[in-house]
């Protein structure tokens, strides 16, 4: 049996039919599908054609693409804004379909999580001395893709 990393292919119909398979099962945006058909072994000309008929089948849309990354990682991995954006940028994805996907994400609800973040993290932190557990809360929040002054209110607050 032949496994899937092995697999070359080479026909174009056949490989038509499986990116086609490959978008429908989930939202891609183009560097995924580009990066797909090239490990099947198209050549550069074939993978030009077959994203732009992917695009004008609505198989491929950046946009969408962008909005639903960004609903899905808020949602599920409470990431924040700049986290998701510059996850969108790492894949090609334009400054305007960025800044459409923040419109996503419900700024009180995205407030709502900064807080469940930031109160579940500290009741895991064993650091005794406050400047110390607010910088910890600080740097992970950070890491998280959040705001530095949303962070800072919301540490306040929580004093």
């Amino acid at each position: 049996m032949v496994s899937e990393i092995d697999l070359k292919v080479y026909d174009l119909e056949i490989a038509r039919q499986k990116i086609q398979a490959y978008c429908a099962y989930q939202e891609r945006c183009h560097q995924e599908v580009s990066r797909k058909l090239s490990s099947w072994g198209l050549i550069p000309e074939a993978i030009d054609l077959l994203v732009g008929e992917l695009m004008q089948l609505n198989f491929l849309n950046e946009e969408r693409f962008a909005r639903s990354f960004a609903r899905g990682k808020f949602r599920i991995k409470r990431w924040g804004k700049i986290k998701i954006s510059i996850a969108l940028k790492r894949k090609g994805i334009y400054a305007k379909c960025i800044a459409l996907a923040m419109e996503e994400i419900d700024d009180t609800a995205y407030l709502e999580a900064l807080r469940t973040v930031l109160e579940s993290k500290n009741k895991t932190l064993k650091e005794k001395n406050p400047y110390q557990r607010k910088l910890k809360l600080t740097r992970y929040l950070l890491s998280r893709g959040y705001e530095h002054v949303l962070i800072l209110d919301a540490l306040a607050e929580m004093e």
